[in-house]
């Protein structure tokens, strides 16, 4: 294969300042990628003709385009994205609070919005309920692929660079299985003359790298972390995701526990429940057990059913008598509205589809 082109979007500013000189362009055009979300050379109108043919030669400005997108009765809109090598993956655009007027109908709140992003193309860690297991693993995402993902959401939805946003690490693979590119992006994200999201509003989900989860710890970037959990027993969840063999659920609560939280906040466990697997009271049990100590929010998911899987969706008095069941012995939890079900909106499902049709 082709090496693949780097993108501007790959480097932090400092990096630009060293390949861009003056280094007052490398600001210039920081502000034509994250400002105003410029998609080609030919848009950075203040940048000198030569510069502009010179870095056209070396670094593409958006390594991604949108394929397909499919937007749900609830404002959730799903990506279909190609990268330059032909590969696709997906993001999602989730609408998590209106906007709030107040009585004489001036906004007083804009709607809160989070970016569903990917990691990988493809995914290594093969959980069985999951659709993009079922493509393997292709390869990993440059930093400059996970920025175009939240660059191009925004500029799709005319979500201006000052407006606050989400980001979760949640969509196809294992943010910890690339963990230089990640750490990298989740840096870029957060340069004041870029985007400037802070580490408190990027959320990073893994299926539990203990090892990872102290490396990414050490680098304290600020970021809130969670788990993939879906079992409270090995047994079960080696059947789920079979990595938990070598990154047991033991040694995933023990690297939380070294974790760097900010105080104010909480770790967040998901637990996709799954109809008789895991929605009885005495995983509810095991569960709070398992958690005591840990200032924790458990995220209970239901499973997304999809052609092929042998899995079910719970009942509702189930995920109910679960979620009360921890709440009344301490636990925060809540039940996860699910979103875009009108559409493609699990993780894989819109690139099988095309991949299918």
């Amino acid at each position: 294969m082709n090496q693949l082109k780097p993108s501007l979007m790959d480097f932090t500013l400092d990096e630009l300042k060293s390949i861009v000189k003056p280094s007052f362009r490398a600001k210039q055009i920081y502000s034509w990628l994250y400002h105003q979300y410029a998609d080609s050379y030919e848009d950075m109108k203040n940048i000198p003709k030569s510069l502009k043919e010179e870095l056209e030669e070396k670094y593409l400005v958006n390594p991604l385009t949108i394929v397909k997108k499919e937007v749900s009765s609830d404002g959730t809109i799903k990506y279909l994205l190609e990268l330059q090598d032909g590969k696709t993956m997906e993001a999602v655009w989730l609408k998590m609070k209106d906007d709030k007027y107040d009585e004489d109908g001036k906004l007083i709140q804009e709607a809160r919005y989070t970016i569903c992003v990917s990691s990988q193309v493809g995914c290594k860690v093969g959980c069985t309920f999951c659709l993009t297991a079922k493509g393997g693993f292709t390869r990993d995402l440059s930093a400059g692929e996970i920025i175009a993902q939240v660059v191009t959401l925004k500029k799709d939805n005319n979500h201006k660079h000052n407006r606050k946003i989400n980001i979760v690490y949640m969509g196809m693979g294992e943010p910890l299985d690339n963990l230089t590119n990640l750490t990298k992006a989740i840096e870029i994200f957060q340069e004041d003359e870029g985007l400037c999201i802070s580490g408190k509003r990027q959320t990073v989900s893994t299926s539990g790298l203990s090892s990872k989860i102290d490396k990414l710890g050490e680098m304290d970037l600020g970021v809130h972390i969670a788990i993939s959990l879906h079992a409270v027993d090995d047994e079960l969840r080696s059947e789920l995701i079979p990595m938990n063999k070598a990154h047991n659920i033991n040694s995933i609560i023990e690297a939380i526990k070294r974790f760097p939280i900010d105080t104010r906040k909480r770790v967040m466990f998901e637990y996709l429940v799954i109809k008789d697997k895991n929605d009885d009271l005495g995983s509810a049990k095991k569960l709070v057990k398992l958690l005591s100590g840990i200032k924790a929010k458990v995220n209970l998911i239901y499973f997304n059913p999809y052609p092929g899987t042998s899995y079910d969706r719970p009942e509702y008095k189930d995920m109910f008598a679960f979620q009360e069941y921890l709440v009344k012995h301490g636990l925060l939890c809540t039940i996860r509205d699910s979103k875009g079900i009108d559409i493609s909106a699990a993780c894989g499902q819109l690139k099988e589809k095309e991949l299918n049709s």
